[in-house]
């Protein structure tokens, strides 16, 4: 349900289309490298794996084009928040507090070449 609430919010802002998702790790990371997708959005928590894993693996490939790495979590700790940062994410938000930030950064996220 949450999910479903974020694409569709997403999609109201216009712009976007929404080309994947997965449930666990290793799902994210085929989807990622076949669906190329602009922008990741993951959680810390997947039903299999985790987010920092999705995010380094993401750093660790020469995806073209490089796509930006939000974390949009309920798990938003210090130590959660630093971790998703040094694997490579590029924005960190809180679900529970930060998710109208979240749906501002989307906005002038440019199309990619």
């Amino acid at each position: 349900m949450l999910r479903r609430r974020i694409v569709d919010n997403v999609l109201a802002l216009g712009g976007f289309e929404v080309v994947g998702s997965a449930e666990s790790e290793a799902e994210a990371v085929r989807a990622i490298a076949e669906l190329k997708p602009d922008i990741v959005i993951t959680d810390i928590r997947l039903k299999e794996g985790n987010g920092i894993a999705v995010v380094r693996h993401i750093r660790a490939h020469p995806y073209s084009p490089r796509p930006l790495i939000y974390v949009l979590t309920n798990y938003a700790y210090p130590e959660y928040k630093q971790q998703c940062s040094l694997a490579g994410a590029d924005l960190f938000f809180d679900k529970s507090s930060e998710y109208d930030r979240f749906l501002e950064a989307m906005r002038p996220v440019p199309a990619r070449a």
